[in-house]
């Protein structure tokens, strides 16, 4: 009876282990907590953001709840894949390069790419020609690097692990200009931090690099939660919550074409 017993709580521990994260009833989210106002962490060490309030509004439209954990960028891949949370949602562009590693949803937002100068810069464009020998910088292993790498070889790239890096140097008159998504540096020349820089321009999407928007990123083969999540979104869309999230944020529809 006791074999008996022990063979039975094995098998019943195997069973909950292998409960795929579609049928939790939990979901844990991995984020940056370093790209506002995406995900950012405020002082007392809480998150906040559009990426988190679209996160909370589709765990509620699951019926499941969302546990957050911050990683840094570099390594938020890998940590999905090492089962360390079972979605990231940190405005992860779509792109094929990040397809071999992982799957994605439908995206739940799209905004292109922009250039931020100092305010007193002499630079009036961004062009492969005008860019050379500028100091630009960019966060590492992003769209933003890619396409800095991709369009504007001839300058001097310098890669930063999170954007609050990249915009001191900005400020500090380390770097020439910097590359990122343009929410999120037009949220930052508004800023009282951001008061030395200005946007340049908007650059034009290359869809090879920028990919189809951001989305959610999952481990393969979880295509049950995939299509929860894609449902959840489409259903914000339809019942006002993204705009009601949305015009919290931005004041206009961050989700694009």
């Amino acid at each position: 009876m006791t074999l008996f017993r022990s063979l039975a709580a094995a098998a019943a521990l195997l069973a909950i282990a292998a409960v795929p994260a579609a049928a939790q009833e939990k979901i844990r989210i991995g984020t940056e907590g370093a790209y506002p106002p995406f995900n950012e962490l405020t002082s007392d060490g809480k998150l906040q953001g559009f990426d988190i309030d679209i996160a909370k509004a589709l765990c509620d439209e699951m019926k499941v709840e969302c546990e957050f954990v911050t990683q840094d960028w570099e390594g938020i891949i890998p940590a999905l894949l090492a089962g360390k949370y079972d979605a990231i949602i940190a405005s992860m562009s779509i792109t094929d390069e990040r397809k071999e590693k992982v799957d994605f949803t439908n995206k739940y937002y799209n905004t292109p790419p922009a250039i931020a100068v100092a305010k007193d810069s002499d630079m009036t464009e961004a062009t492969e020609e005008s860019m050379q020998g500028k100091a630009l910088g960019a966060q590492a292993s992003t769209t933003h690097s890619n396409y800095a790498q991709a369009h504007f070889s001839g300058a001097d790239i310098k890669l930063y692990p999170t954007a609050d890096e990249y915009k001191l140097d900005l400020s500090s008159g380390r770097l020439d200009a910097v590359i990122d998504d343009v929410v999120v540096l037009s949220e930052w020349v508004k800023s009282e931090d951001g008061a030395c820089c200005k946007i340049l321009t908007t650059l034009p999407i290359d869809p090879v690099i920028n990919g189809e928007g951001a989305g959610i990123a999952l481990r393969k083969g979880e295509d049950e939660l995939r299509e929860k999540f894609n449902t959840a979104i489409l259903a914000l869309r339809e019942n006002g919550k993204y705009k009601e999230i949305n015009d919290k944020y931005f004041d206009f529809d961050v989700y694009g074409e």
